[in-house]
């Protein structure tokens, strides 16, 4: 099995950017909201987004741990069609974890739907987006 190392790290960086877009300009201000960041002070906001640094880091390392276990996963199913064998990834192994992490960690009730569906919706946009780069840079 060869791994093609820089489509690993291109697929990391483009999840971590569409991330980022997802959760920032898209939909960052639902998200503040679900969380009760639109209530805090500004000066508390700012303090907040400057100590992220180092969960920033952390959520690009689970990213790209996440993308090598797609791209075993593609190079070890070729037979598969890589855009399935993805969503069955993403049905099988994150959804559950998400609905979990949404249902027993404290999330409001009013807010566990679109919580989970705007968690689910980006972990799909960015496993899609990390096959095509993975499925067609071999």
């Amino acid at each position: 099995m060869q791994l093609n190392y820089l489509a690993i790290i291109l697929a990391t960086a483009v999840e971590f950017f569409l991330g980022f877009l997802w959760y920032g300009p898209l939909f960052g201000k639902l998200w503040g909201k679900m969380h009760g960041f639109d209530m805090l002070p500004k000066e508390t906001q700012d303090k907040m987004m400057q100590s992220m640094g180092p969960f920033y880091g952390l959520q690009a390392l689970v990213t790209l741990i996440t993308t090598v276990v797609l791209a075993i996963l593609l190079a070890y199913q070729p037979t598969w069609n890589a855009y399935v064998l993805t969503l069955f990834f993403w049905i099988g192994f994150v959804v559950p974890t998400q609905v979990s992490a949404v249902v027993f960690g404290g999330t409001k009730p009013e807010w566990m739907v679109k919580k989970i569906s705007l968690m689910a919706g980006a972990s799909l946009l960015c496993l899609e987006a990390a096959t095509v780069i993975l499925h067609w840079w071999k």
